[in-house]
């Protein structure tokens, strides 16, 4: 929070959050209150036009309301009208929450790290390989994947990490994806099969159980994190050779 001694002296402009732009919204200007830490209770506030505070317990002589209007999502607030101004960027309780502050700078530094990410997303995608490419976009597309090719896979990797660069990144961090994919891909080439309930895994050849879904879990979350398991794990070893057969 900015304290009085930080507190700059300049025009102020407040819009309403998720783009709202009503014809006009008016904002709750009086009965608000705000938790004073320092003096350890709430504190009653009101926009008024000839007082000094905010606070109506520092208040004194005749409190003349002043609303808070909105016009089409957006409110200026001059220089001069600094308790106005504090009661919005300091002590309202919608703040952040109904609206907020325009601040150019904060507003830059947000673009500036979303560009980075989505510019660290689309390196990496780059430089990842057909079979990391696959695990990821089945993920986004599901079974379509099967039926890409590698150049459409390629690009819509692209696509993916710069459209959702976090949760692209998010993907490629975890390991289960690529081990998710893996058992898919052993249900398509008829190594393995899952059974019709969603709740076993067993050999396509012989139908003997490798194991079971545990309840509410996905099947090939479950498969994934069981391949991990020293039991598992030579099974995988097994899937794969057949698959590279």
């Amino acid at each position: 929070m900015e304290t009085n001694e930080k507190w700059e002296i300049k025009d102020r402009t407040y819009f309403l959050r998720k783009n709202k732009k009503p014809l006009t919204y008016t904002l709750k200007s009086t009965n608000i209150y705000w938790f004073d830490e320092e003096k350890g209770y709430e504190r009653e506030l009101k926009n008024t036009s000839n007082q000094r505070t905010p606070f109506v317990d520092e208040m004194t002589g005749d409190q003349r309301l002043e609303h808070i209007v909105f016009r089409n999502g957006a409110l200026f607030i001059p220089k001069e009208k600094t308790i106005t101004q504090k009661l919005l960027s300091l002590y309202h309780p919608y703040k952040d929450n109904v609206y907020e502050e325009y601040k150019p700078a904060a507003i830059a530094a947000t673009q500036l790290e979303s560009l980075e990410t989505e510019v660290e997303a689309l390196i990496i995608a780059k430089q990842l390989d057909i079979d990391q490419a696959e695990a990821i976009m089945r993920v986004e597309l599901g079974s379509k994947v099967s039926s890409m090719s590698s150049g459409e896979l390629k690009r819509d990797l692209l696509l993916f990490a710069k459209r959702n660069p976090v949760l692209f990144l998010e993907l490629v961090s975890d390991d289960n994806v690529g081990l998710r994919n893996f058992g898919i891909k052993a249900v398509e080439a008829k190594i393995i099969k899952l059974s019709n309930d969603q709740r076993t895994f067993v050999w396509a050849s012989n139908g003997r159980k490798l194991m079971t879904v545990p309840f509410d879990e996905h099947p090939y979350s479950a498969l994934a994190a069981w391949f991990k398991t020293d039991e598992g794990l030579e099974v995988y070893n097994s899937i794969e050779k057949r698959l590279n057969a």
